[in-house]
């Protein structure tokens, strides 16, 4: 049994955070998905690697130039092609749950994170445009994600939110889910082949290993190096813990009388960034039921090589508690922290997309002219 098998056992799914064309067109994907790879995320870094550092699009970018589309056209045409054929890929592993994976995620316009009418409108395009019952749209947990998040539910999108954080978001993430299942028990979907109440799905993508990597830098000024490591690890599993007890509780009771999914919690962000770290650690560590694990390949490769598979989310709870609290003492205000990483990863993920439309600009003007 492969270790993606056995993950899957113990509740969890992993999910391959890359997509290039050509992952498409070698067969690799068919392959990753026959290992155990129940899922596709993506985002704007990853198809600005995918796009503008290789020639898989440039014939497309051509024929798509010389037809007379914009840089937005064409930059939809060849991500709606990416994302549909992933999609194709894995509706099988769709069916086969009964909807609880295979799913392909496509992120909305990272210059809308502060707008929530138009994350509305644009996930609603994407999600109809891409016309498969197995795409997930992006939208980031701002507060103007948020109210996004529910009206997006509610219509029977399915969601999965992005650059989670910290504690209290996560709480205000899944609040926006439950609220978005309420309504859509009310009044059904209400887009083009949007899902009931039983067959809508939504996963909280909660990221790791950059909390790490800010906590770690104040830990190091104050000498409080035994410290380092732990905090992320920690940060998820009290996120976790939040999970199971929302999910049990006397609200959610009516959705799930009514066959209603629970959000699952995606880690993200959970390649090792501290050479000095275990490259498995963020994947060894955050090991439990109804969890999904978006990896990236080379961390794939490492776990496959020698992670461990063992249900670790669920133990020393306490431990996890405390190192939070630790922080506190020190005077590291953590709210803070993970609201300043949110705001971080919003400008992050729109500077790729800014360089990949710039990209594809340059293409189209240099592969016209070719």
């Amino acid at each position: 049994m492969s270790k993606l098998a056995e993950l899957e056992k113990l509740g969890q799914s992993v999910w391959f955070d890359f997509i290039r064309r050509s992952l498409i067109t070698s067969g690799e994907l068919e392959e990753l998905i026959e290992k155990g790879v129940r899922g596709i995320t993506s985002n704007p870094a990853i198809f600005e690697k995918a796009i503008a550092g290789s020639n898989d699009y440039d014939a497309d970018i051509k024929k798509l130039a010389k037809s007379g589309k914009s840089v937005d056209e064409i930059y939809e045409a060849l991500a709606f092609e990416d994302i549909g054929r992933a999609a194709d890929l894995l509706r099988n592993t769709y069916e086969t749950s009964g909807g609880i994976d295979g799913y392909v995620s496509l992120e909305v316009n990272p210059h809308l994170a502060d707008k929530t009418e138009e994350t509305i409108d644009e996930a609603i395009r994407l999600y109809e445009t891409l016309d498969r019952p197995n795409v997930m749209i992006k939208v980031p947990a701002t507060a103007a994600g948020l109210p996004a998040i529910t009206q997006l539910i509610g219509a029977g999108v399915n969601v999965n939110v992005t650059l989670i954080f910290g504690l209290e978001n996560y709480k205000a993430v899944a609040d926006a889910y439950i609220a978005g299942l309420e309504k859509l028990a009310e009044t059904g979907p209400t887009v083009a082949a949007g899902h009931p109440v039983d067959k809508v799905a939504s996963v909280a993508s909660f990221f790791v290993s950059r909390v790490d990597s800010a906590i770690d830098k104040e830990l190091e000024k104050m000498d409080q190096k035994e410290l380092q490591g732990k905090s992320a690890i920690a940060n998820s599993k009290l996120a976790y813990a939040e999970f199971k007890q929302i999910f049990s509780g006397s609200r959610w009771q009516p959705l799930k009388d009514q066959g209603a999914r629970v959000q699952r919690v995606l880690w993200a962000s959970t390649s090792a960034k501290n050479p000095d770290f275990a490259d498995t650690l963020y994947v060894d560590e955050l090991i439990g039921p109804n969890t999904v694990n978006t990896i990236p390949p080379a961390t794939l490769d490492s776990f496959m090589d020698h992670g461990r598979v063992a249900e670790t989310l669920t133990k020393d709870g306490e431990a996890a508690r405390r190192q939070i609290e630790k922080l506190a003492e020190l005077g590291i205000d953590l709210l803070a922290v993970t609201q300043q990483l949110q705001d971080d990863g919003v400008v992050a993920f729109a500077k790729p997309f800014d360089a990949l439309m710039q990209s594809i600009a340059e293409k189209r003007d240099r592969l016209l002219g070719a």
